[in-house]
């Protein structure tokens, strides 16, 4: 058994338990492996493994990927902060992109999704520990701000996505998650009809799951450690 298949077992056992410890359903919570910085081969054990749906943050790093395992019937989410350079090869190359915070952002992949592609499943990124160094969205905003993307065409909005700010006090960690919880509900109050939260990751996950994500994004529980002290 390779270390991937190992791990990927494990975070798997983990995303079970945590979700029939708040009695939820169990495919109640997807699993979006972080792939960013390891290599296609390693995304090809994955595969291998039974994980198909896959999360980058570098746009040229992904599509090297892309090509080299164009074989394989993967499903590609960007993760993180978009340039708006950047937007057209996004558009036109990924099924999910986790991390709109502005409007100008989300009109370019409108525009770029190209038109034989479905619709481009969009997760706005709040930024819910007021954290200077991260993008996001504030939550006072995400209100006016989902709105308007949602009612742009090519686009499908799907839900929200955050990165609290890491604390070890298990109550503290909650919060962020049970406040990104409430957010949702009450777009979906006004019929926004989104079904995804994005978040939590390889050290947190089970908190967010508790406090009801439906994706997390595991990176380092499933490829190992990276060299650059990232977190997934």
């Amino acid at each position: 058994m390779t270390a991937i298949l190992s791990n990927l077992q494990a975070t798997r056992e983990a995303i079970i338990q945590a979700a029939r410890n708040v009695h939820r359903e169990v495919n109640s919570v997807s699993l979006l492996a972080v792939s960013k910085t390891f290599s296609a081969q390693a995304v090809r054990e994955a595969y291998q493994a039974g994980q198909c749906a896959f999360g980058e943050n570098y746009v040229q790093e992904a599509l090297d990927k892309m090509a080299q395992l164009q074989d394989l019937p993967l499903q590609w989410h960007f993760i993180g902060p978009i340039q708006s350079n950047k937007t057209r090869l996004i558009a036109e190359n990924f099924a999910w992109v986790h991390g709109v915070d502005r409007l100008k952002i989300a009109q370019r992949l409108s525009e770029q999704r190209p038109a034989h592609l479905p619709p481009l499943n969009i997760c706005l990124q709040v930024n819910v520990s007021a954290e200077a160094s991260k993008s996001g969205v504030a939550p006072e905003a995400v209100e006016a701000l989902a709105h308007a993307v949602a009612a742009l065409p090519r686009l499908c909005l799907r839900g929200l996505m955050a990165i609290p700010a890491p604390v070890d006090a298990g109550e503290i960690q909650a919060a962020p998650f049970a406040q990104m919880q409430q957010l949702l509900h009450a777009l979906n109050q006004q019929g926004m009809a989104m079904d995804t939260l994005s978040m939590g990751m390889s050290h947190d996950f089970s908190v967010a799951i508790q406090e009801g994500a439906t994706m997390v994004r595991v990176g380092t529980a499933i490829f190992g450690s990276r060299t650059s002290g990232e977190h997934t």
